[in-house]
């Protein structure tokens, strides 16, 4: 088996952990989603800084579900200067078979998608403001920028239909 690797990224409340998790229902049974925010504040319970420990284990995990799982999604905020080494080489070790997609949102969206979400109640639009860093794209071949227009449902259509060519 020839495991392909899903990186989502953006902005806290962008929608990245829903699109994730629906994405690994579509995809079905063995599909791996790393998420961030699992393994850094509930596994391990460590800040977001540089050379945390959370890094290090979603690069090992990603790389447990090679060659096991037909998909490995590797989700989360996953700021570029802290993250984009790992996952840089998270692409190589999947030879090349990887889709980044970058959710690139206005700050106003962002609000509304995160207002409308389950995580509502953990955390507030000061904090949204106070991790807001636009524009972090990963900077690798074929990264896609997801942004204001597409719903959920167009998110979801295009990274199947990426997965299928």
């Amino acid at each position: 088996m020839e495991s392909k690797l899903i990186i989502i990224r953006g902005n806290s409340g962008s929608g990245k952990t829903t699109t994730a998790k629906g994405l690994q229902n579509l995809l079905g049974h063995g599909t791996l989603l790393v998420s961030q925010d699992t393994v850094r504040r509930e596994m391990l319970k460590v800040h977001d800084r540089e050379g945390n420990l959370s890094i290090d284990l979603i690069r090992q995990i990603a790389e447990y579900g090679k060659d096991k799982c037909e998909f490995v999604i590797v989700e989360g905020i996953l700021y570029k200067n802290r993250y984009g080494e790992m996952l840089n080489n998270l692409i190589l070790f999947f030879n090349q078979k990887s889709f980044t997609y970058y959710f690139d949102l206005s700050f106003e969206e962002t609000v509304i998608r995160h207002n409308s979400s389950s995580k509502k109640m953990e955390f507030d639009e000061d904090s949204l403001r106070a991790w807001w860093k636009p524009k972090d794209y990963l900077g690798v071949d074929g990264e896609i920028t997801l942004t204001n227009e597409r719903s959920q449902n167009d998110v979801l259509k295009l990274i199947l239909n990426q997965l299928q060519k």
